[in-house]
């Protein structure tokens, strides 16, 4: 033991020990467990040992005896002592928890209500307890079968979790899933209801590390939740009929959950930059919506609508197909993007860069960031709004002030592994813009570490490409080579059509200074041949009525368009 131990601690940590250790023996020894807790009380110690011993000798009595008597004995003494300490959190809400499930044991129902109530009240500042003690609360209102109280109070835990979810560590959210996905598998009951539980877990597990920005650790979940629709569609309602008439509510139809699994599939393929593999699930989930919509006017369909065109439109932006973007932004449904501003203007923004309109694209920037309370969203537009102003070049203080709210090094002000990894390439490619070499290659193989780590392709390549463009620079053409090379065979995967217009320009400036004539041929021909397709793409794209959208940000929108195969309609009719 440590010297600078206090004397008081050394004899509770030495009883906590032995207590731990019988409580852990196989068997456990529960009696001996117990008497070594109640020893720790001989001592008169300080409050807060007081009020843990009572919760650990209340939950050891609960859980391991029939002493219930006891047990609620202790956990009452442990919920009001803790309540006059302060930071003590662990304790006062863990002893309410089991109380209140002590209480519903008895049938005590009218007791367990009031002090969950009271814990959720004076929880607010304490996530992890605060959705763990509601959810329990509507457990509680749902088995008496008060399913509006018990609606009432997952409205609330909605509304918490919107606002407090951005502040959650990745490290508290990691053992929740794991616990949850133990709880799911260890589910006995109707097989339709288990697998649709486990797709409702797994797409949880999926979209957050999406959120995360982990597309690679991301992987085996994903696979197994298309393995997992892929059960679910085989089972037949009618084969298993439960007993229960409750047991027939799911928590989404079958065929909703079958277009979900797409849409994730979509995200994941997106940031993974697979984006062939991202038009062609779009592709897939847009049949399938197409055919839903027929017989099912769900809100939550639109609500996958407007999510799977959002990636489809970016798809098209870096796949050189500027204006096929534009017009199935403009031929939506005509009430899709009501609650939607802030992504229309982002996705605006994004087409303004593709066409080099770089006022435009910070109008519109401006404007998504004017509309947004979506904290990953607003980063996202922060980055490539920060992009706009250093291609601008005379926008120093306003990049400053961006970048000082984007800084990857601290501070990030999400936990996405993504878009940190895109504020270091920001940085560096600032650094390169204003000739700083050696810091412009460091932000870059930082980029390059976090993007390889998590399989984000596209990042890597754009990484590659401009590291290779600062080598050149230098002079030193064979590591130029080294990364030109593999960015122009990622970017013609992806494909992301001005990665591969920047590698085939610098392969034919390289090859040239190395006196390969035969292949600085070959990649002229090829930077002609992209900038032939992406100026082709460009012209069609600022003909159409549609480019007129580039210049709105307020009031109803400036043109008239012609709906493809139906009559004019105002934009306002569709946006």
């Amino acid at each position: 033991m440590a010297s600078n131990v206090e004397a008081p601690d050394r004899w509770y940590l030495a009883l906590l020990g032995f207590a731990e250790h019988f409580r852990t023996s196989s068997p456990p020894k529960i009696r001996l467990c117990v008497h070594c807790l109640q020893a720790v009380f001989q001592f008169k110690p300080p409050q807060k040992i007081e009020a843990r011993t009572h919760l650990q000798l209340g939950s050891v009595l609960y859980h391991h005896t029939k002493n219930s008597e006891l047990a609620r004995s202790h956990l009452e003494k442990a919920w009001y002592i803790s309540q006059q300490l302060s930071q003590f959190e662990d304790v006062k809400f863990e002893a309410a928890s089991i109380l209140s499930e002590l209480f519903c044991q008895q049938n005590l129902v009218d007791s367990a209500k009031p002090l969950l109530r009271k814990a959720i009240q004076i929880s607010q500042q304490t996530p992890y307890w605060h959705c763990r003690l509601l959810f329990q609360l509507a457990q509680l209102h749902t088995l008496e079968k008060d399913l509006v109280s018990a609606c009432d109070l997952l409205g609330v835990g909605a509304e918490y979790a919107r606002v407090v979810v951005f502040f959650l560590k990745l490290g508290e959210v990691h053992p929740l899933l794991t616990l949850c996905g133990t709880i799911v598998e260890n589910w006995q009951g109707n097989p339709i209801q288990k697998e649709s539980l486990r797709v409702f877990f797994l797409v949880l597990q999926v979209t957050h590390y999406l959120d995360a920005g982990q597309v690679k650790s991301v992987k085996p979940c994903l696979k197994q939740l298309q393995q997992c629709i892929q059960t679910i569609s085989t089972l037949h309602d009618d084969e298993i009929l439960p007993t229960n008439p409750a047991d027939l509510f799911h928590w989404l139809p079958k065929e909703h959950m079958c277009v979900l699994v797409y849409l994730v599939t979509v995200m994941h393929s997106m940031q993974a930059g697979y984006l062939e593999k991202a038009q062609k699930y779009t592709d897939k989930a847009l049949m399938q919506l197409e055919k839903l919509k027929m017989l099912d006017c769900s809100p939550i369909l639109s609500t996958f609508q407007v999510i799977l065109l959002e990636h489809i439109i970016m798809c098209r932006l870096v796949t050189g197909h500027k204006a096929t973007a534009l017009q199935e932004l403009c031929q939506q449904s005509p009430r899709l993007f009501t609650n939607h501003a802030a992504q229309l203007h982002t996705l605006l923004g994004l087409y303004c860069i593709s066409v080099n309109c770089m006022d435009n694209a910070e109008a519109q920037f401006t404007t998504a960031l004017r509309l947004t309370t979506h904290q990953e969203l607003w980063t996202y537009i922060v980055t490539n709004l920060a992009s706009v102003y250093i291609r601008e070049g005379n926008r120093h203080q306003e990049l400053y002030s961006l970048l000082e709210r984007i800084n990857p090094d601290h501070n990030f002000p999400v936990s996405s592994h993504c878009l940190r990894a895109a504020a270091f390439y920001i940085r560096g490619l600032l650094s390169f813009f204003q000739g700083r070499y050696n810091e412009a290659k460091r932000f870059l193989r930082e980029t390059l570490k976090m993007s390889n780590a998590e399989d984000l392709n596209r990042l890597t390549a754009c990484s590659l490409v401009l590291l290779g463009h600062i080598f050149y620079v230098l002079g030193n053409h064979r590591e130029s080579n080294n990364m030109v090379v593999p960015a122009m065979q990622l970017a013609s995967k992806i494909p992301d059509m001005s990665v591969q217009l920047w590698s085939s320009a610098l392969l034919k400036d390289l090859n040239k200074a190395l006196g390969n004539n035969i292949d600085a041929h070959e990649a002229a021909q090829m930077h002609q041949n992209f900038s032939q397709q992406l100026l082709q793409d460009h012209i069609a794209a600022c003909s159409l009525p549609e480019h007129n959208l580039i210049s709105w940000t307020d009031g109803p929108p400036p043109v008239q368009i012609q709906a493809q195969n139906g009559p004019t309609t105002s934009l306002a009719s569709l946006l």
